[in-house]
C-alpha cells in the first residue's frame, strides 16, 4: 500500500520506518521535498521509503497520516490542499499541545473543539479517524511493550473508514482489535485529545518514562 506521512518528528519517523520495514511504500512529507530529517529518515529504508513536499505525499498516499505538531497540523494541511485528500482515509495521531512558561503542557484548543473536529469541517471530503493519538510513538507500533491487555481509542464519522483503521492497526502495528475502543464521531476527539495533559503529567512526573498505557475495566452488570 502507497502511505503518506506528514511530519518528519518523532511519530512519523516511527510509524513511517515500521510501515517501510513491513514492506509498505512511504512518502514522508514535510515543508520541502529534501526536507534533512526526511532525507535521513528514508536513506536507510531503501526503495520503500521517499520524500516528498506535504501536497506531494498525500496525493502519492492511498492513506495519509497527519502526526505533524498539533499546533501546526492544520497550516500543514492547508499546504496539501483539499484534492489529494479527497475521498481518501486521514488518520488524526496528533495532539494540539503547547508548552507553557514554566514547562507545563496545556492544550492549545479543547473542550468545546478538538484538532479532529477542525480537521474534518475543514476536509469535509476526507475520511478523517482519530486514532494513536494518546500513545507514545513507540507504544503505537509495538503495544507489547505495555505488558497485559490495554486500549486504544479511535472515533471518526465514516464507520467504514474507522472499520478499516481497525484493521491496519492490527494488521500494521500488532494490536488486538479487543483492545481498540470505537468512541463514536469525531466530537469525541475531543476527549482523547484532552487525556494527553494527565498522560503528559504521569510521563513527567510519575512514571518517568514513556511505556505506559490506559485499560479501561469494566464491570459485569448485575
Amino acid at each position: 500500500m502507497k502511505i503518506a506521512i506528514l511530519g518528519t518528528g518523532m511519530v512519523g519517523n516511527a510509524l513511517g520506518t515500521k510501515l517501510a520495514q513491513i514492506g509498505h511504500e512511504v512518502t514522508m512529507g514535510s515543508r520541502t521535498a529534501m526536507n534533512g530529517k526526511a532525507v535521513q529518515w528514508a536513506e536507510p529504508l531503501g526503495q520503500n521509503a521517499h520524500t516528498a513536499t506535504f501536497r506531494d505525499a498525500a496525493a502519492f498516499g492511498e492513506i495519509v497520516i497527519s502526526c505533524t505538531s498539533g499546533t501546526h497540523s492544520m497550516e500543514a494541511l492547508q499546504m496539501v490542499g483539499a484534492e489529494p485528500l479527497r475521498r481518501k482515509i486521514l488518520i488524526d495521531v496528533s495532539n494540539p499541545l503547547q508548552q507553557e512558561r514554566d514547562g507545563g503542557m496545556i492544550l492549545a484548543f479543547c473542550n468545546t473543539d478538538s484538532l479532529g473536529e477542525q480537521i474534518q469541517k475543514a476536509f469535509p471530503w476526507t475520511r478523517v479517524v482519530k486514532a494513536l493519538n494518546t500513545v507514545n510513538c513507540e507504544i503505537m507500533i509495538e503495544p507489547s511493550r505495555v505488558a497485559g491487555d490495554h486500549n486504544l481509542f479511535i472515533c471518526g464519522n465514516d464507520a467504514a473508514a474507522k472499520k478499516d483503521v481497525t484493521g491496519y492497526l492490527v494488521e500494521w502495528f500488532g494490536w488486538n482489535q479487543g483492545q481498540i475502543i470505537d468512541l463514536g464521531d469525531i466530537t469525541a476527539a475531543r476527549g482523547t485529545e484532552m487525556m494527553m495533559p494527565l498522560w503528559m503529567r504521569l510521563f513527567q512526573g510519575v512514571i518517568g518514562h514513556p511505556y505506559f498505557n490506559y485499560q479501561i475495566v469494566r464491570s459485569s452488570m448485575s
